[in-house]
This record gives structure tokens, C-alpha cells and sequence, in this order.
């Protein structure tokens, strides 16, 4: 059973939110995160939006070239100059992977496969500022964080609802609000929604910063695609199309329906292999967001030297942005990470999966120091630093 005690429910077990709501409806939860604080100011988000590899956009209702001008990071100070004290919006994705402080929150979502999680995206907001009506092709927690947002929500949106021409957001050209279904949120309150949802949200007479806890969710053409192309990697070439019940036929053009399913059939037997979409599934929904934050050491670590370092009391940890999810075979397991399988017993796997900080107990489990070494030296995991907070970082937000 999940452990109720962290969830930010407002109570409501996860069983209960699952079953009645995850991927079924809306709910507002009052006080989900009670006396939140920011783990960031709006100058520290800011920061964030003017360094090199942070994805961040700024979306202006009345901008330099047109409405609802959308513009990309990296952003300098003459930008955030230039701006009014109205009407626009700052976006930065991904702040879960530079702000430790930030990434902690996503602890209190694990009664969610920790694979489905994608990122934490921060949105600013002085008054007026918005991003339009929209939707979302994903799951989505939206927290107050500091100031107002006023919420409106509408029905479920086929793919094909129509959108405002002429502009750079996807925004719903007919918005209608459902009856009682808007909201203004405090600090600490949250709002979950499923896909597709119809949303509108405006930050009222103070700024405000929304944290909007987003969930993977691979498109169906991604998925046949994908794991179309990890399976044929698989194949051997001699696995080939076969005809051995092959009838003479009066027209040697006509494409018959016995060869149809002769086709099906081959191709059905080829995709079905559970364990195969197991391996595939796995390294799809570990691949990371942002490749290039794993950084691997300049020094490769050796198995000594990584269980010295061990055993003289340093910790591991999954660096910023890497992924774990593991999967058991028979008496093995696959323990996924950034898009690649390593074989390990399950219960290492599912040690290493579950915990954001690995010390020298997990030495006595089988294989450990050489898959810890992998880990390091591909940039998975990295050594717990002593200084490695937001707030005394000489490269954060506030220099």
C-alpha cells in the first residue's frame, strides 16, 4: 500500500485519486502543500532564463512585433528591462534538474510510476499574464507557489478543436467555462488535471509563480515507431517474409487476402514478444530530457576507488535529469537508466531506483561496484557535494 502520510491530496488516498480522478477529471486540492515557501524568488527564475541550456520562453500579450509574442531563452537583463509590470509571462522548464530544492517536490508524487514523471516547469507572472486557453496532451499538478491565479477550466477538447490563426501559442479560438469551474489558487494549493482539459489561467493582482508538475506521455506514433525500430534492431536478417502455402493464382498483380493475413500473421508473431517491449519500454521511458547535463567525469572512477570512497562515507546520487525505472525477469532483472538496460539482480535494481541518495550499504549487494562505476563514469550518478545547494552555488540565478 502507498504510504498516505506525504501525499499532497488534501488527504484523499492515492487509491482514491486514482481510481476516480487520474486521468478522468479535474480536482482542486485546498492546502495540498500547507505554509508552501517558494524554494525560489522570481529574480532566481530569471537567472535560470539567461543561461546557456536552460529551455525557457517568455510569452507577452502586446509584444515588440505582434500579440501574444512568444520568445526563447537564453534572455539577457535588457530583456527583462524592457518589460512592463503587466501582461506577460515567464516559462522555464526543467527546474527540477538545477534547483535540488525543487526536485525534492517530486518525492511527494511517487504514488505515480517515477518513469511517467517528466519535469517541474516554473511559470512567472506579473498581473494579466497568461498563456491564452489551452490544452495539454498530458497530466498535470499545477501548485500555487506565491501570489493569485485565477483558473478556468472547460470540457475535454478533441484534437481537432479550433485554434486562434496568426499567432505563435496554440490558443482555443472558443473557450466556454464549465459550470463551477473556476478557481483562484493560494499558496499551497494545487490543481490536477488530466489531458485535454480546456484551461485558463491569469495571474490576478500580484505576481505569482506556478509550478506545473508534468508527466510523459509518448504519443501512439512515437510508441509503434519507436519500439518498431528497437525490435528490428533485434531481428536477424534472415527472419524474412514467408509464402510456403502459396495457391497458383490467375492474376500474378492481385494482392489476395490470404496474403494479407499471411503478412498479419508474420508480423503479429514478430511484435509479439513480451519481453522484448519490456527492454524497449524500459530504455523509451528512462531516455532523458536534456542529454547533454549528463556530464561524465574528466577522471574515469575505478571499482577500488569508487568503493573506497564508499566506505569512507561519501554518497551517490542521480545527477540532475537521470532516470531509473527496473523491471524483473525470472530470478534477474533489468535496471534501466537515460535509455540504456543493465542486467543486475532485483533487488539491486530496485534499490538503486528508489533512492536519491546511495551509500556504502548497497556494497554488499551482488555486481553493485562495477554497475556504481558504470553509472558514474557514463554521468548517471554523481558524487553528493557539500555545497551543491541552489542558494550558495557560485553559478545560480542570483550572480
Amino acid at each position: 500500500m502507498t504510504d498516505h502520510t506525504q501525499l499532497p491530496l488534501g488527504g484523499m488516498s492515492a487509491e482514491t485519486f486514482l481510481r476516480d480522478y487520474w486521468q478522468k477529471k479535474p480536482l482542486l486540492i485546498r492546502g495540498a502543500f500547507p505554509d508552501f515557501q517558494s524554494p525560489l524568488d522570481p529574480d532566481d527564475l530569471a537567472g535560470l532564463a539567461c543561461e546557456d541550456n536552460v529551455e525557457a520562453r517568455l510569452v507577452e500579450l502586446e509584444g515588440p512585433d505582434k500579440v501574444w509574442q512568444v520568445s526563447h531563452g537564453p534572455f539577457d537583463e535588457e530583456t527583462f528591462a524592457r518589460l512592463g509590470r503587466r501582461d506577460w509571462s515567464l516559462l522555464v522548464q526543467a527546474v527540477d534538474h538545477y534547483v535540488p530544492e525543487v526536485d525534492e517536490l517530486l518525492e511527494h508524487f511517487t504514488f505515480i510510476p517515477r518513469w511517467r514523471l517528466d519535469d517541474i516547469m516554473i511559470s512567472f507572472a506579473p498581473p494579466g499574464g497568461n498563456v491564452g486557453a489551452h490544452v495539454d496532451n498530458y497530466d498535470v499538478f499545477l501548485l500555487q507557489a506565491s501570489g493569485q491565479r485565477r483558473w478556468q477550466l472547460g470540457d475535454v477538447m478533441p484534437e481537432d478543436a479550433p485554434i486562434i490563426d496568426g499567432i505563435d501559442l496554440r490558443i482555443l479560438a472558443d473557450f466556454q467555462v464549465s459550470n463551477d469551474q473556476e478557481w483562484v489558487l493560494e499558496p499551497g494549493d494545487m490543481l490536477y488535471l488530466p489531458p485535454r482539459v480546456a484551461h485558463h489561467g491569469v495571474s490576478e493582482s500580484e505576481d505569482c509563480m506556478t509550478f506545473s508538475v508534468g508527466f510523459r506521455a509518448p504519443s501512439m506514433d512515437e510508441m509503434v515507431t519507436s519500439w518498431a525500430d528497437y525490435l528490428g534492431e533485434q531481428l536477424d536478417e534472415s527472419s524474412r517474409y514467408q509464402d510456403g502455402d502459396l495457391n497458383a493464382s490467375d492474376d500474378s498483380a492481385l494482392i489476395d487476402d490470404t496474403t494479407l493475413a499471411r503478412v498479419r500473421q508474420q508480423m503479429l508473431a514478430a511484435l509479439d514478444n513480451p519481453e522484448q517491449m519490456a527492454q524497449w519500454f524500459g530504455r523509451t521511458m528512462t531516455q532523458v530530457k536534456y542529454p547533454d547535463q549528463l556530464m561524465p567525469p574528466m577522471t574515469p572512477a575505478s571499482e577500488d576507488t569508487l568503493n573506497q570512497a564508499l566506505v569512507e562515507g561519501d554518497l551517490l546520487e542521480p545527477a540532475p535529469g537521470s532516470r531509473m525505472a527496473w523491471h524483473p525477469h525470472g530470478e534477474s532483472a533489468t535496471l534501466f537508466v537515460d535509455g540504456d538496460g543493465y542486467a543486475c539482480s532485483p533487488a539491486l535494481a530496485k534499490r538503486l531506483s528508489a533512492t536519491r541518495s546511495i551509500d556504502q550499504d548497497v556494497l554488499a549487494m551482488e555486481g553493485a561496484t562495477a554497475l556504481l562505476a558504470t553509472l558514474v563514469n557514463r554521468g548517471s550518478l554523481r558524487w553528493v557535494e557539500d555545497d551543491d545547494d541552489f542558494d550558495d552555488d557560485d553559478d545560480t540565478a542570483d550572480d
